[in-house]
């Protein structure tokens, strides 16, 4: 008996430890990221939310089978930030504003307003010369769609171009968007349906797309990348005890050498655990001649009393109870 016992003990610890019973969730910065059905995720320049338990991650679909005349925006949904699974294509549109041949849907955002019990989704409108410089406007009575159209606007009567988003601690929503003309980024608080940008709460003066936000023990963090088109650069931050500002100079996230190791900011997201809080950078690799095929890098920041650091990226994993991060 103590023989066949010390056998099943044995058997237990190796199912226990075997790496499809007991694999450890891990997110692999710049690898191909693949859904619950093994096809590639296509969530490009987009934003993640978290809404009853899961996260609902929102992106441009860039699918090489697409059809050319239409823009797609995909939705994924997870518990975990690792597994994810599809909930298809939720907005498909042709040009709704006789934009031309290769008009432009880029970082699509979703904003769930609670007041309204909508979903809204916000991304740049453009035209291929990029002068249309809008936002549009879509709506949906579930998160995972399907999403209607319903206008574009000029927030605050300026150009928007790149969009990001942000959702404070207190429950309200921001639009951030790049103005060219003006030679640097706002961010402007939705209106109570969230269907228009209704308030301006910083111009912040610093040429920047790919903007994202987040609050942290009472210090705002803002990230923004330099105007390269699709080619890195060294994304730079800058925080304010407000979202007034003043905000302070912008210093660089990573080496300036390394160039964001080759990502571009979308967003950041922060995970509040019962240990700690984790923010996580969330950036594109874009591959210009594939777009389809550009990835997805993914780390938790270094950040404290008003410094945020990018470490490079590995593969690590998190506790999304703890909110504690582990580098494998």
């Amino acid at each position: 008996m103590k023989k066949l016992g010390f056998v099943l003990g044995i058997l237990v610890l190796l199912a226990c430890t075997h790496p499809l019973v007991a694999r450890v969730r891990v997110i692999r910065p710049g690898n191909v990221w693949l859904d619950s059905s093994g096809q590639q995720i296509q969530a490009h320049g987009g934003g993640v939310i978290r809404w009853h338990g899961r996260y609902y991650w929102f992106g441009e679909d860039r699918t090489r089978t697409n059809d050319p005349e239409k823009r797609y925006v995909a939705c994924y949904f997870s518990k975990d930030l690792v597994r994810w699974n599809s909930c298809g294509q939720v907005f498909v549109l042709s040009d709704p504003e006789h934009l031309g041949k290769n008009w432009v849907l880029e970082r699509p955002k979703v904003f769930p307003n609670r007041r309204t019990g909508k979903f809204v989704l916000y991304f740049h409108l453009d035209d291929a010369k990029y002068q249309f410089a809008r936002v549009g406007v879509a709506v949906s009575n579930r998160i995972d769609g399907p999403y209607t159209y319903v206008h574009s606007f000029r927030p605050l009567g300026q150009e928007s171009r790149d969009i990001g988003q942000f959702i404070d601690d207190d429950g309200s929503a921001y639009l951030i968007f790049e103005a060219r003309p003006t030679r640097g980024f706002f961010i402007g608080r939705l209106s109570d349906d969230y269907l228009e940008v209704s308030e301006k709460m910083s111009f912040i003066h610093a040429p920047l797309e790919g903007g994202a936000l987040v609050h942290d023990k009472g210090i705002y963090y803002v990230v923004g990348s330099h105007m390269t088109g699709w080619a890195p650069n060294s994304n730079v931050y800058a925080t304010s005890n407000t979202l007034i500002g003043p905000w302070t100079e912008f210093k660089d996230v990573a080496p300036p050498e390394a160039k964001t190791y080759g990502a571009q900011s979308t967003m950041l997201l922060k995970v509040e655990g019962t240990k700690q809080t984790t923010v996580i950078f969330m950036a594109d690799i874009w591959k210009p001649k594939t777009l389809w095929d550009s990835r997805y890098l993914w780390m938790p920041v270094e950040i404290e009393d008003g410094k945020l650091h990018l470490p490079a990226p590995q593969p690590w994993s998190i506790n999304l109870k703890t909110g504690v991060t582990k580098l494998k």
